[in-house]
């Protein structure tokens, strides 16, 4: 039977994917506004800038997702944390986003907001998984 928490992971999974489906759609708009015809990654810098948050957030992505689910399968003192978590991590991503689409050097807040996020919930996932651990090797 599903969880509260696993609902709410669940959808902020989904709205994580939206968002990283807005960032391709972001550097397809860049690359058509500013003739930069695939396979190139260099060209204009409003392209440049959508083609790294695209490319950052991916890399975010990959340690994201399986921390928001490890996080939320053993973390259980507060279920609804790794959800919370989730959801500042998109946040963070598309304060990302808006920084570095107006002047790269205005990325540092949504950085600070996405490593916040991803980190709590790297703490929540060990912290739950050693728990879990300890529990069962003392069953």
């Amino acid at each position: 039977m599903t969880t509260h928490a696993e609902l709410l992971s669940a959808a902020v999974t989904i709205l994580s994917i939206v968002f990283v489906f807005y960032t391709g759609i972001n550097v397809a708009r860049m690359r058509s506004a500013h003739s930069v015809s695939a396979p190139a990654v260099t060209g204009h810098p409003q392209f440049e800038c959508a083609y790294r948050v695209q490319v950052n957030t991916v890399e975010q992505f990959i340690m994201f997702l399986p921390l928001l689910w490890l996080a939320t399968a053993y973390f259980t003192p507060l279920p609804w944390l790794p959800a919370a978590f989730g959801l500042i991590w998109v946040v963070g991503r598309f304060i990302y986003l808006q920084g570095y689409m107006a002047a790269p050097e205005k990325r540092g807040t949504g950085f600070g907001i996405t490593v916040l996020a991803t980190t709590g919930l790297f703490v929540l996932s060990i912290w739950g998984v050693v728990q879990t651990w300890m529990a069962l090797g003392a069953a």
